[in-house]
């Protein structure tokens, strides 16, 4: 069995970091894919079951980069001899996620090394407890880095680099300027100026860019140079020049011992300043996950030894019986023992009216109880949570590479080598054939080409517009579990739905009754107390017709039920008879004046029932799976989209035609079998078709999983969800609407990035090597190269910011009115 290990690393910043983080993690035995994110800074690596997650992180390790790994000490009590010890770390090194496991004896401590996006100190704790053994306190290491720290550093060291930089290009510009020169020559002579430069520029060189110093030697020591080997590369030769310029300027030809000393700080500061801005607007970008985290309660108010104990919320354990007092959040998942309340799930369910919630109800965690005190028993923690599953999708999403960017890694891949070639070509043309001062020509090319041919903005084109819009659709109720859905479902040509539980509500509900002689409620009252007393999905969504309505249910005598046929019961004096038409005619009951209305609510996919008090014609009664709220609308828009629509159910011929006149359907693929969906798609596909595939139950599951995009209801089964690229939480259709706009949109987005970002390197590395010096007179300078390097970046982020402010096509079932789905026709005949 495959599995997915996720490891979160620091230190990359551009498309050939991504690469060679890859190639190293393919290299480990076992891995079967292994994907990187630049702008979430993770690595997603597919591996057979049982592989080791140290090997991986020794790979990324000695391809450079710092892995994040956790490290934590647990006391745990009740240790007592080296069986103790070993059972515990032969129980923890089972858990997905673990690097190192060592259990001190003496000490009482078991120290553990795990990857935080694999396991959780809850599970790593509860496993513990499973081995016999109980975890107190948790150490954790405080050399853990963070991304705030790394924000920090990266801010300081920007400040620094301005502070220092700011003087030297005054320098270095004013001394340019006829009406600033003598002014400058007053005060100290030109070669003091420049020594000033040189001190002002060598901490910025070296300590605020010691990050590209660090980074490119590694990039070089493994013979895969990329933007850190670039900036370097760059930089070293604008201020070695400049220093060897200053001190013997005697070994220059004649007019080239110039300094580059305002080159090399203003490149170093400028890409810092773009790496800074890439910092926050990648911070943005993931403000989907913080705000999911956000929902995430702190502390747990735990019931144990007859005492209650607020306690962290990795410390909660499946069984524990938790406290939830009015106006808090649910800490984890559960199931009510004691007390009622109304939570609000609107996070889930999009529903902005909260639910009641009394013994064996079931709570979600993260949703907020209202108005009463609530203990239910801890059933899901940690990772298991609906919350943390929902943060984990949308995560897996941000993680994962459409084929767009697999096609942009490899062109990185090739670009910076390329680069390095066409910079040192450009050094000898200019130094063997460019006019006079002819090396200075050289190196200004040079070092112009080694800058502005980073890669950072292609590696960012794809993953920070995925981020973007899985955050977005996450906002809108849709989950998108893989972000290679994105790409797929802008693709897409044909929508197939599944009809039970999809387009309709998936239970029977009472649709209309009709009067044909009496009152309407009194009517109602009598057939719904005959049919309290049975337990048919129909007989029970006729009591809850009547129950919506606030009527009170008579009590009643002899009931008899006939299976086939129908049901009687005296209720209030009255002999009360209901059933299907044939049950009339054996009672010797006249159907003809109601034949018209009862063949239109069959095509109409109704099943009519007839009810007679006292021996005569009293109502037709239709139940049926009634379409969702918005079925019909979202149809309309898919179509408007371009998009076929068809509709794939197991029903018969008859109702699936009926429903599908409905919403508008034209394609129909009835009386299909629950093996047979997924051939169904497949044929489709044939057709050269790509096809989305909705879906909400458990035979549904390997037609979600043989479409192109699998998109499952929310409201279904865990099967469903688990085979679905995308999850439309709240069970409206109109969400798929959204989606595919929302795709659509992501889709347009990555191609003007790409375009973006191909167009700015293949355009502008031929002028930064000069050529167009020739005919115009135009080179560029190696600070605006860097200022354009940096531009590049920003845009794509800024670009891919945009879709943020997307807005839904057309809304959801969230804002419709309060008990719109519970009408039921009243009519008179």
């Amino acid at each position: 069995m495959a599995e997915n290990v996720t490891i979160e690393i620091h230190g990359m910043s551009c498309a050939s970091c991504v690469g060679r983080v890859e190639r190293a993690l393919g290299q480990q035995p076992g891995v079967i894919d292994a994907q990187v994110n630049l702008a979430i800074h993770k690595a997603t690596i597919q591996v057979e079951g049982g592989t080791a997650p140290a090997g991986l992180v020794r790979a990324v390790e000695t391809a450079g980069y710092r892995p994040v790994v956790e490290s934590v000490d647990i006391l745990v009590t009740g240790m007592s001899c080296a069986s103790c010890v070993s059972r515990i770390e032969r129980t923890l090194e089972k858990l997905p996620g673990m690097v190192e496991v060592s259990v001190n004896l003496a000490t009482q401590k078991a120290f553990v090394r795990f990857l935080p996006g694999a396991v959780s100190l809850s599970r790593i704790q509860h496993a513990i407890r499973e081995a016999g053994y109980e975890p107190q306190d948790i150490e954790t290491d405080p050399q853990a880095d963070s991304q705030d720290q790394a924000g920090v550093r990266l801010r300081n060291s920007v400040v620094l680099a301005t502070l220092l930089t700011i003087p030297v290009v005054l320098i270095a510009m004013g001394q340019m300027v006829p009406a600033f020169q003598p002014f400058f020559s007053s005060l100290l002579p030109h070669r003091g100026w420049v020594t000033i430069e040189w001190l002002l520029t060598t901490p910025v060189q070296f300590y605020a860019g010691a990050r590209f110093y660090r980074g490119g030697a590694i990039e070089l020591r493994h013979l895969n140079p990329g933007m850190n080997s670039l900036v370097m590369i760059g930089t070293s030769a604008a201020y070695f020049y400049s220093v060897a310029a200053l001190l013997v300027p005697g070994v220059f030809p004649a007019g080239t011992a110039v300094s580059y000393f305002e080159a090399a700080a203003v490149i170093v500061t400028l890409i810092l300043v773009g790496r800074y801005l890439e910092h926050i607007a990648r911070g943005r970008s993931s403000e989907a996950i913080k705000k999911l985290l956000q929902l995430q309660a702190k502390t747990a108010r735990v019931l144990r030894d007859g005492q209650t104990q607020e306690v962290p919320i990795e410390a909660v354990v499946p069984g524990d019986r938790i406290l939830v007092r009015p106006g808090e959040r649910l800490p984890v998942d559960g199931v009510v023992e004691e007390g009622h309340s109304y939570v609000d799930e609107s996070m889930i369910s999009g529903e902005p009216i909260p639910v009641a919630k009394g013994k064996d109800a079931e709570v979600v965690g993260g949703t907020i109880n209202k108005n009463g005190s609530l203990t239910f028993r801890a059933t899901r923690v940690g990772a298991d949570t609906v919350l943390s599953q929902i943060i984990q999708m949308v995560e897996s999403a941000q993680a994962d590479k459409p084929p767009i960017q697999h096609l942009a890694d490899r062109i990185a891949g090739v670009l910076v080598p390329v680069a390095i070639l066409i910079a040192l070509l450009a050094f000898g043309i200019w130094s063997g054939f460019g006019p006079e001062p002819a090396l200075s020509f050289a190196f200004v090319t040079m070092v112009s080409v080694l800058v502005i041919a980073c890669p950072c903005a292609m590696g960012l084109a794809t993953p920070t517009a995925i981020m973007v819009a899985t955050g977005k659709g996450a906002e809108m109720g849709v989950l998108f579990r893989k972000g290679t859905a994105l790409e797929t479902l802008a693709k897409m040509d044909t929508v197939v739905l599944d009809k039970t539980g999809t387009l309709t509500r998936g239970r029977p509900e009472l649709t209309d009754f009709v009067v044909v002689e009496g009152h309407e409620d009194e009517l109602l009252r009598l057939v719904a107390a005959v049919e309290a007393q049975s337990e048919h999905p129909i007989a029970e969504a006729i009591v809850q017709g009547a129950k919506a309505r606030g009527l009170e249910l008579p009590a009643i005598r002899r009931f008899n039920a006939e299976p086939g046929y129908g049901i009687e019961a005296e209720v209030n004096g009255h002999q009360v008879h209901v059933g299907a038409d044939r049950y009339m005619r054996r009672l010797g009951i006249d159907l003809e004046v109601v034949e018209e209305q009862a063949k239109a609510l069959a095509e109409e996919a109704k099943s009519p029932l007839y009810a007679a008090v006292d021996g005569r014609l009293a109502a037709i009664i239709a139940v049926a799976d009634p379409l969702k709220v918005g079925s019909a609308e979202a149809i309309a828009a898919l179509k408007a989209m371009g998009l076929e629509v068809a509709m794939l159910t197991g029903d018969n011929r008859g109702t699936a035609d009926a429903i599908a006149r409905q919403v508008g359907i034209q394609r129909v693929l009835a009386e299909v079998l629950p093996d047979q969906k997924a051939e169904e798609i497949q044929r489709l596909q044939r057709e050269g078709k790509r096809v989305a595939f909705v879906g909400d139950g458990i035979n549904d599951a390997p037609a979600l999983a043989q479409a192109d995009v699998g998109i499952a209801i929310g409201t279904g089964t865990d099967i469903a969800i688990e085979a679905a690229d995308v999850v439309l939480i709240r069970g409206d259709l109109r969400g798929i609407v959204n989606a595919t706009a929302l795709a659509k949109r992501t889709h347009r987005t990555i191609i003007g990035n790409f375009v973006w970002a191909y167009g700015y390197n293949m355009s502008l590395i031929p002028v930064a090597a000069g050529v167009l010096y020739p005919f115009i007179g135009v080179l560029l300078n190696p600070m605006l190269a860097a200022a354009a390097m940096s531009f590049s970046s920003i845009f794509v982020l800024s670009n891919s910011l945009r879709l943020r402010r997307f807005t839904p096509d057309i809304v959801d079932a969230s804002t419709a009115t309060p008990g719109e789905s519970h009408e039921t026709s009243v009519q008179h005949t």
